[in-house]
């Protein structure tokens, strides 16, 4: 439960359950997916996503641990307030796990050092934006679903079948816990639930071939920069701010992009629906690049 209490708007104890719903509405149809991809291959029927779960089994298996991983450490953050130092610790764990299965960045850099070492700073530099844009109802998840359904959009239009239905269930499972959390919330994400969503669209956002034969735009490798400009642009505005104020990055405060809106007089709701609005623009633009 989240408690009342300083720099938190509501009055009474609200249920931190949004990441195990999330999780639930990720998993449970992509393991049927992959069940029925199973029995048409013993069948020897043709279908859209049997190369797709040949090809990809171990990077799925790994996506789904570092789901679980980055899960439970916000259900333990969010029990007992985790350390700064331990929360990172656990996170790398987790990227470098996601970059040994083979989920990885090259940006045509031919090096396996790199690779894993952009690989982890992508994926912990998401995972924390997503956990710092958690400050007002509805937000996280709501910048989620649109980051999920753009880059499922684009995995489409390349041909990445499986990659866009992977991208397009995380759209879905936020989408069915956003009435749950907005404009009134009844439920948090929580933790567990923004460790979730970042690692979701951190590691989503890797798995599409933005630069192909067919397709071979050298910025088209900038997309999920894009996609995910507003979470992105609020961490690096809050860190710096917070840097030149002499105060450790990780402590929370009110200078994000939604309570700055607020305090120019926008309600909460509507300031976080502007703020989904910039973030449906980006990610335009970033479809355009396809």
């Amino acid at each position: 439960m989240d408690e009342p209490g300083h720099r938190k708007i509501h009055g009474s104890p609200i249920p931190l359950a949004g990441g195990l719903a999330v999780l639930t509405g990720v998993l449970t149809p992509l393991l049927a997916g992959a069940i029925v991809a199973l029995v048409f291959a013993r069948l020897k029927v043709a279908g859209l996503y049997e190369y797709g779960f040949s090809v990809r089994t171990v990077q799925l298996l790994c996506l789904t641990a570092g789901a679980f991983g980055m899960l439970l450490i916000g259900l333990r953050d969010d029990r007992t307030e985790l350390s700064p130092a331990v929360k990172f610790t656990g996170q790398l764990a987790v990227a470098l796990v996601v970059a040994a299965a083979g989920i990885r960045i090259t940006l045509f850099v031919p090096s396996v050092v790199f690779s894993y070492a952009i690989t982890a700073l992508w994926i912990l530099t998401v995972v924390n934006a997503f956990n710092f844009m958690d400050n007002m109802n509805g937000l996280c998840a709501g910048l989620g679903a649109i980051g999920a359904g753009y880059i499922g959009l684009i995995a489409a239009v390349q041909g990445q079948y499986l990659v866009a239905t992977t991208a397009f269930l995380a759209t879905g499972a936020l989408l069915g816990f956003l009435p749950f959390n907005f404009p009134r919330a009844t439920a948090f994400l929580g933790d567990s639930g923004s460790h979730l969503t970042g690692y979701l669209l951190a590691v989503l956002a890797i798995l599409p071939h933005y630069y192909t034969r067919k397709h071979q735009v050298p910025l088209a490798v900038l997309t999920p920069l894009l996609v995910l400009a507003v979470p992105l642009g609020d961490l690096v505005w809050v860190v710096v701010l917070r840097w030149k104020n002499g105060k450790p990055f990780y402590l929370g405060d009110t200078n994000h992009l939604s309570h700055r809106l607020v305090r120019r007089g926008f309600t909460p709701a509507r300031a976080v629906v502007l703020i989904w609005l910039l973030a449906a623009a980006a990610g335009a633009l970033a479809f355009l690049l396809q």
